[in-house]
Order: structure tokens, then sequence, then C-alpha cells
């Protein structure tokens, strides 16, 4: 006896499949005998993929400048996981911890290197705040939550310590096991190259495609050398789209290039989620079939590269074993204009729309999906 089976449910590559769900796992895939407790009939006509994870979002409720409930950004919105961006240091991890063991949705943290998070835009201008010992025991007392450290390298935030607080974020990340970092690109200084120069394999450049100066084209639009060469050393980029950090002429041409994100990240919060132009996660992906990646490319970006990037072993694919994590979506055929962070729109003709979410084995229907009444809900 299963807790739960999706019947007929259609895979981005166009497979049609059962799911069944026991004990918050991923117990049975392909034609699947047997019962269960509950039971959904999606008839071949709905997308399932892993859950989707936004790897970029700013979800501590107490922050005064970014802040969201995490059910809002997340399972409301088909997102089953969410992994909040450096809203918090080793000063208010604790109780950011306690707040996230109230959502449905699971929420991790990269842990911001200022000890102080985002309580003001300039928390890197005092390198007092960069304090290795306090990262090193907040670490330790979330190892399963800290799932990684943030440094965000733009001129308003570092003030005139330039590239300092990102070597003392790459001496961070080798005394804490090497955990995976992501470092925010904005206006210079720091110079970009500096920034480019430093990263190794695995680490994160995120607002990968912002149309500031300080970006990853050169003026004649091309990718620029250290970019290039960080990419062959594996260094990852994330969209991080926000409400200042993405242009769609960057992003078409790097895409032209064959520059494409390895993880599509909203950088969301309640502002740009409520007024634009982030909204969610799912609009975001749409924005990037109308740039040309495809379906199986999108999703991809926010399942399996995802977890990849963040070490979530247990999550981001279809296997049996793994956390019972998946997101019901319809690709709906409908003219969309879409807007990026310049104020510049797009036309686009499809949607990617979240209807339900399960999450540890449980469904959940997001907003969308209570509007249709999808499922008989």
């Amino acid at each position: 006896m299963f807790d739960l089976i999706l019947r007929q449910a259609r895979l981005v590559d166009d497979t049609v499949i059962d799911i069944a769900l026991k004990g918050g796992k991923i117990a049975a895939l392909g034609e699947v005998i047997g019962d269960a407790h509950e039971e959904r009939q999606l008839n071949g006509e709905f997308y399932v993929s892993a859950g989707w994870i936004d790897s970029h979002v700013h979800c501590y409720q107490k922050s005064p400048i970014y802040h969201d409930e995490p059910d809002s950004i997340g399972i409301h919105t088909g997102v089953t996981t969410v992994i909040d961006a450096g809203s918090t240091g080793a000063d208010d991890i604790d109780e950011f911890y306690a707040l996230t063991r109230k959502a449905a949705t699971d929420v991790y943290a990269l842990l911001n290197i200022s000890r102080v998070g985002l309580i003001a835009q300039n928390e890197l201008s005092d390198m007092a705040n960069i304090d290795k010992v306090a990262v090193r025991d907040a670490v330790q007392r979330h190892p399963g939550f800290i799932v990684g450290i943030k440094a965000r390298m733009s001129s308003s935030v570092v003030g005139a310590n330039g590239i300092k607080p990102l070597e003392r974020a790459k001496e961070i990340q080798r005394e804490n096991g090497d955990l995976p970092l992501m470092v925010h690109i904005g206006n210079n200084p720091p110079d970009l190259d500096e920034i480019a120069d430093l990263l190794t394999s695995g680490d994160i450049i995120t607002h990968c495609y912002n149309g500031k100066p300080n970006r990853i084209l050169t003026p004649a639009g091309e990718l620029r050398a250290s970019i290039s060469k960080a990419i062959a050393r594996g260094v990852r980029l994330d969209v991080g789209h926000g409400t200042a950090s993405f242009s769609f002429e960057v992003a078409k041409i790097a895409i032209s290039k064959g520059i494409l994100p390895h993880t599509i990240s909203s950088d969301i919060y309640c502002r740009n989620r409520i007024n634009g132009p982030v909204h969610s996660l799912g609009m975001v992906m749409s924005k990037f079939l109308s740039i040309g990646m495809s379906v199986p490319q999108v999703i991809d970006c926010v399942t399996a590269h995802a977890a990849e990037d963040l070490r979530l072993a247990n999550k981001g694919r279809l296997s049996v074993g793994l956390d019972g994590d998946l997101t019901i979506f319809a690709l709906r055929r409908q003219p969309t204009v879409f807007t990026d962070s310049e104020s510049q729109t797009l036309q686009g003709e499809q949607l990617l729309v979240a209807l339900a979410a399960v999450r540890a084995g449980k469904w959940f229907a997001t907003e969308q999906g209570k509007e249709e009444h999808a499922f008989h809900l």
C-alpha cells in the first residue's frame, strides 16, 4: 500500500509513467501495480518533474530589506525547495532556521559571509563583519541546513574593500570542507575579471546575465576571456533574475553563443514577487523558453543541476529512494509579454504553469491550480 500514486504522469521527454510515493520518498516508477491511500489521475495531460528547486531566494521574514514567506515563493508556486541566498549571517541564522521549520517548503540557506547578513546593503564594507569563527560555528550548528556560503561582490556592498571580501570567502570555503560558494556580481569595483580569476570548480556566479557595465559580455558582445576561463575550470552560471539583475539582451547574446545557465533561479522576495518583474520561478523559467531554451533544458536547470550545485543528493531526479518531491505543471500555448530587470520586453508564446506540488509525498495545490480547479480540487 503506497501513500500516493500519480497515474499517467507525462515526463518532459513525453513518456507517460506512474509515480508512487511512500514514507516521503519515491517508491516506484513505471507501471505501478498496487493501491494507495490517495491517487491522482493525470491522464497524460499534465507534466511531472522532480520538484523544482529555486537556488536563489530571500525568505527570512525578519530581514529589513529582502523578505518573504517561504511558502509564498515555494510550495504555493510549485517550488518544493528554496535556498535562501545570504539573507542571514551567523548572527541570525539560528532564528531563521527555527522559522523555516514551520514551512511546508523545504528551506536551506547559503550563509552570508558577513555575520550581520542583509540588515543593510553594505554588509561587506566593514571587514570586521567577516568573522571566520562565527561562520565555522554556524556551519557546525546547522550542517544540514547551511548548504553553502554567499558573498555579494558589488561596489555598493563592499565599499572600499574591493576584492578582499571574496579572498576571505575563499579562505572560509577551504576551512569549512569546500562548501559551495555563490558570488553575486553587479556594479564595479571590484571588476568582474578580478572576481572570476579567484573562482574555482563548483563556485557559482549569480546574476550571470545582468545588464550592468560589469557584465559577462565585452562592449563588442563577446564573452569576457576571464569568464570563459572560469567556465572551463568548472565555475557555474546562475540566473538570479531579481529586480535589477537580468537583461534579455545579455541573455540572448550569451545563449546564442552557447553560454547557457547551469541553474535558473529567481532572486525572489515579496516586492518583485508581487510587483514584478520576477513574479515566480515558473515565470522566470518561461522567459528562457522564449529566449530559445527547450523545456528539458529549462527543467534540468531547476532540478538536477540545482541539486548538483548545492549537493542536495536526495533531490533533483526521479529515482526510487530519493525525496518524494514533484512538480506538476502544464505547458501552455499562450502569447505573453515578458519583462526583464531593464524594463525591456520580449514576446513569448509559451508558459510553464505549476498546478500542484508534492513535497515529501504530500500533495499541495498551487494558487494557480486552485484557481483553475485543476485535478477536481
